[in-house]
């Protein structure tokens, strides 16, 4: 049974084993942190599981903000830790191509900016990459693949990309965030010089 999370737009949680067990979501983007440990627990509940049922946990590493990307990943790494099971970080956008055979996944980063990435059968072919609604039609072909927004990517179907990904033989091992804007906080100078 696979626990699946991501917070890289909305915040859902899902249980995965041959089908899809449970799943919650919202698309609120503000309040990731207080939504998590609620749906992890209702999914559980949900599906009559405990947390020992649990055999591997798939994690979205976006592209999404930075708090909203963090928030998913720290859940999901704490579940993986506390039972000794992998963990496993896919791309958001996998989520959402799942069953499409040509499209780009956009889903928005915030500050009027969105993310994109062309797939090909569920297989990413370009991107990720950032763009405004502006630009979207100068930076991907819309006409051969069509946009899906996405307002909230689905944890279910991220646990799906995940076991067609691994069927595939891909890595994902790794948790690294994509990140596709520089972060807002700067580290300061140092102390700031009083006068007097």
């Amino acid at each position: 049974m696979i626990l699946a999370i991501d917070t890289s737009a909305g915040t859902s949680v899902a249980l995965v084993g041959d089908g899809i067990v449970a799943e919650a979501a919202t698309a609120d983007t503000r309040s990731h942190a207080e939504h998590i440990g609620v749906f992890i627990d209702r999914v559980l509940t949900d599906a009559g599981v405990t947390p020992s049922d649990v055999t591997a946990v798939v994690t979205g590493i976006g592209p999404g903000p930075f708090t909203g990307l963090r928030v998913g990943i720290a859940a999901g790494i704490a579940f993986a830790v506390g039972r000794g099971i992998p963990i496993y970080g896919v791309p958001s956008h996998d989520a959402a191509a799942v069953g499409r055979e040509a499209c780009t996944i956009v889903t928005d980063v915030r500050r009027r900016e969105l993310a994109w990435t062309t797939y090909r059968d569920g297989i990413a072919i370009a991107g990720p990459g950032h763009t405004t609604e502006a630009t979207l039609a100068n930076d991907v072909d819309l006409g051969a693949f069509p946009e899906v927004r996405a307002d909230v990517i689905s944890a279910a179907l991220l646990a799906i990309a995940a076991q067609n990904r691994l069927a595939r033989g891909d890595d994902l091992s790794s948790l690294r965030p994509l990140y596709l804007r520089a972060p807002d906080a700067t580290p300061s100078n140092g102390p700031k010089r009083v006068s007097g």
